[in-house]
């Protein structure tokens, strides 16, 4: 029976451990910080620091578009 207890034993401590690894992964704390590496690799890169100049720039682009569209929109609208 010893050797069932043990086998029994190492189980738990896998399945524990794997809750712990769970748990870990899903807190809210944990996710926030993966998508806050996620969305900053998109514009700088991580190992050097240096910005990706190429995707802030398609950013920036668009912001402006949208705001050149909104403006153009308002301005027919008004007259």
């Amino acid at each position: 029976m010893s050797a069932l207890e043990a086998e029994i034993e190492e189980t738990r401590e896998r399945l524990a451990s794997t809750i712990d690894q769970l748990v870990h992964r899903s807190s809210p704390k944990t996710i926030v910080r993966r998508e806050v590496t996620s969305v900053k690799s998109h514009f700088v890169d991580l190992q050097t620091g240096a910005p990706r100049t190429d995707n802030i720039l398609k950013v920036a682009g668009g912001v402006v578009g949208v705001i050149v569209f909104f403006a153009v929109v308002r301005k027919i609208v008004r007259d």
